[in-house]
């Protein structure tokens, strides 16, 4: 026999470490994105509108004595992607772009509705 006819396959370490280094760069190329698309204007105006809709609505709501239903109305074209959620027990609204913004707005009797900080 002769030594090269029971070579062994050479690639399989190398298979294996890919194996092991791929999730974790897609990972961070998917955090990166994230972070970009964060701090790029479309963050900064999915911030805007959710604070606007959690403000709106949150007035509507609680200072007009409306509700949801008819609340919905009062958005502005373009805010159909902002998600709000209304807690009655806490008197808030929260209102959300998925993974870039979360805005709330808390009603007090003697202010009114005010955005929490960012």
């Amino acid at each position: 026999m002769l030594a090269s006819e029971t070579s062994s396959p050479a690639p399989a370490p190398r298979r294996r470490r890919w194996l092991l280094w791929a999730p974790l760069l897609l990972l961070c190329a998917a955090a990166g994105g994230w972070l970009g698309l964060k701090h790029s204007s479309t963050g900064r105006q999915a911030e805007l509108a959710s604070g606007y809709i959690a403000h709106v609505v949150c007035s509507c709501r609680y200072v007009g004595g409306r509700d949801m239903a008819s609340c919905e109305t009062d958005r502005e074209p373009g805010t159909e992607i902002v998600q709000i959620e209304d807690d009655t027990s806490k008197r808030t609204i929260t209102a959300r772009a998925p993974l870039l913004s979360r805005r709330i707005a808390r009603f007090d009797p003697e202010f009114g509705c005010t955005l929490d900080p960012p």
